[in-house]
């Protein structure tokens, strides 16, 4: 009597939470699959419910969230989405953060201060994640914070491609915003025909947050256009600030190119009215009709964390997305 032979058939299924379903959809469409069915909604307290209205079992599971504001709902939501599909059998459970919340509390700058972005780590590691995927973190240390696998996502190429086909590299000066944006600048040089590199040396309260004290500028920009790159735009504050000391410092013109549009209150306000041609940042976020001015651009992110999702799938590489930049 032969034996029965038994084949196994790898299942991609991809999730999504309520944050930005409009990114997720667009995922799912460049991989060529539907976002599995959810079912979720909010109890009279604020407790959540989640549900996924087909078989999970033994799938290759993508769960997406972005972790914008209400960020503390959402990440809690991405939580419970990752639980519900390790008690549904899910074979392996990889978490799909476009934005990664609480990525700034990632040290102790004082005594009796948390490191809130290793917290999270940690519970999306106890909830069942069995890998972890973002883009631009905030600092490259946060990679370590959780204990398997990271594929850390970089958006230099979206952003620096779009900006080579509006500007003069030969006219362009790359700017890090502070000290600690230099080694993501220099890649941007790099990136850019090799064009010149300055930053800002700016000093900040430690207890007032988002906010910046002083400004000044190191390196040659008279005359040139200044590209302002940075992993975030939040209140704004850091990016006008910049703007504005480059300008004095002779700047010809400053284009801000960004990750992250966070773009909490007044930045939208500080933005339009800011001596700055552009805004060009992707859609990690989602950026309501409200929050969306003249000079600001959105290009989409989906492409590249699809085809990231993509290379996990079929046990490729995520790191040739980026010619071997780790």
């Amino acid at each position: 009597m032969t034996g029965l032979k038994r084949t196994t058939q790898k299942n991609l299924m991809l999730f999504s939470g309520r944050a930005h379903e409009e990114l997720a959809t667009e995922v799912a469409q460049l991989l060529g699959v539907e976002l599995v069915p959810t079912k979720a909604y909010n109890f009279a307290n604020g407790e959540i419910y989640v549900r996924f209205e087909e078989s999970v079992r033994g799938s290759d599971a993508f769960v997406m969230q972005s972790h914008t504001a209400p960020i503390n709902e959402w990440i809690m939501e991405h939580l419970i989405m990752v639980d519900a599909l390790k008690r549904a059998s899910a074979k392996r459970i990889t978490v799909v953060i476009p934005f990664y919340g609480y990525a700034r509390q990632d040290k102790k700058h004082r005594g009796r201060e948390p490191i809130s972005a290793r917290l999270v780590a940690d519970l999306f590691r106890t909830a069942g994640a069995d890998r972890l995927m973002a883009v631009d973190l905030h600092t490259a240390q946060i990679q370590g914070f959780f204990d398997g696998p990271v594929d850390h996502l970089f958006a230099l190429p979206v952003l620096a491609d779009y900006l080579v086909q509006r500007v003069d590299p030969s006219m362009v000066t790359v700017v890090a915003p502070d000290s600690g944006r230099v080694r993501v600048a220099e890649q941007w040089t790099e990136r850019m025909g090799g064009c010149p590199l300055a930053f800002i040396h700016k000093t900040r309260d430690i207890n007032v947050p988002n906010q910046v004290v002083a400004n000044k500028v190191v390196g040659d920009v008279e005359g040139r256009t200044c590209v302002v790159v940075d992993d975030m735009i939040d209140t704004g504050g850091t990016v006008v600030k910049a703007a504005e000391a480059l300008l004095d410092a002779g700047a010809a013109d400053v284009i801000v190119a960004a990750t992250h549009g966070v773009l909490s209150d007044p930045a939208v306000d500080r933005l339009k009215n800011a001596r700055i041609r552009e805004v060009v940042i992707t859609n990690t976020l989602p950026i309501p009709e409200e929050r969306r001015f003249d000079n600001l651009t959105v290009l989409s992110i989906a492409p590249l964390i699809s085809m990231a999702i993509r290379e996990i799938f079929e046990d490729g590489s995520v790191t040739s997305l980026f010619g071997g930049v780790s």
